[in-house]
């Protein structure tokens, strides 16, 4: 059987026949009851001998999530356009077809080159991605040998539910950091900004930039929210559009405090039903008094919502925003007079 000493950033995956024997030079490492092994190996390599069994798959023993294709093509492209790195490592479980050897006093480890030859336990996207990506890199891997099925489960959960994603929060956060910001994301960020930093704001002191807290609101909420009426406005200048908003939203809270649902102002559900209606109400605003959007203005309009709408829509709303925002263009109908 053939034998290819692979330690070189040149390997190529696709020339290496199956049943290959590959080597690598490697360290072993103990935690706690477990040892593995961390090595580096070229992306396409990694793909070629590597698999994943999901759920859906292999009902019986598999663990894995459901492939998205998607996510995978964005890492591939992410490679390919050669902007970033992707530090962390995949984490395999060698299968009885690897056939994994530990020669050279424990500093490399030998196995058979096959489609099964590595489980994945952790990083299925990122080797998906590696298979789609024209680029070669050379990828930090941590290999356990001889787990049960039982053992590849266990980790599998720890690893799943040990380490936790970093907030969307945080990530909006810091983008404009990271130079990273779309032209809507910044202009968001300002709208939310100067939010929470006017004293004359209704969400003065209720806005939590990079993460969520109880009865406040976060990035995430407000962007989902005030985005789509962002193409209500003429102009891209976040200093002229947050006046019309800080009206439309204090002429809101008025109307919440008149029946005592003040801290609904920022529950996610009636945040984002409050802009889902907010294209109607502005359009009322313009036909009654121009374009002043002065709080007085949106709180005329609004009033027969006030009026009319049930307290406990706005207590204990929906979960789907758009139902509540459906109950509010309903009550601001009833009160619609031409004159």
């Amino acid at each position: 059987m053939a034998t290819a000493n692979t330690d070189h950033d040149d390997t190529d995956g696709g020339s290496v026949s199956h049943g290959a024997r590959l080597r690598y030079s490697t360290s072993l490492v103990t935690q706690g009851t477990h040892r593995f092994f961390t090595l580096t190996m070229p992306s396409d390599v990694l793909a070629a001998c590597c698999f994943a069994s999901s759920r859906e798959e292999n009902p019986q023993t598999g663990f894995q999530r459901v492939l998205d294709s998607k996510r995978a093509q964005e890492i591939a492209d992410y490679m390919d356009l050669g902007f970033g790195t992707i530090p962390s490592s995949i984490v395999l479980s060698a299968q009885p077809d690897a056939n994994l050897q530990v020669l050279g006093r424990g500093k490399t480890i030998e196995f058979t080159f096959d489609p099964h030859s590595f489980l994945i336990i952790d990083g299925q996207h990122r080797v998906f991605g590696f298979s789609k990506a024209k680029t070669k890199l050379r990828v930090p891997v941590v290999i356990y040998n001889g787990l049960s099925k039982q053992q590849e489960s266990r980790l599998f959960m720890d690893v799943n539910t040990k380490q936790r994603p970093v907030p969307n929060e945080l990530l909006l956060d810091i983008k404009k950091l990271a130079d990273a910001e779309s032209d809507d994301e910044a202009m968001l960020r300002e709208l939310f900004d100067a939010f929470g930093d006017d004293t004359d704001s209704p969400l003065v002191g209720l806005t939590s930039p990079a993460a969520k807290a109880s009865g406040k609101l976060t990035r995430v909420t407000f962007n989902a929210a005030v985005r789509p009426v962002l193409s209500t406005f003429a102009t891209t200048t976040a200093s002229m559009i947050y006046p019309a908003l800080k009206g439309y939203l204090k002429a809101f809270y008025r109307g919440l405090v008149s029946i005592d649902a003040r801290d609904a102002l920022v529950s996610p559900t009636v945040f984002r039903a409050i802009f889902e209606i907010f294209p109607d109400v502005a359009q009322r605003v313009v036909d009654r008094s121009g374009t002043t959007f002065g709080e007085m203005d949106f709180s005329d309009v609004l009033r027969p919502l006030f009026e009319r709408i049930k307290v406990s829509r706005f207590h204990a709303p929906p979960k789907s925003h758009k139902d509540l925002a459906a109950d509010m263009q309903k009550a601001l109908r009833a009160g619609f007079q031409i004159g």
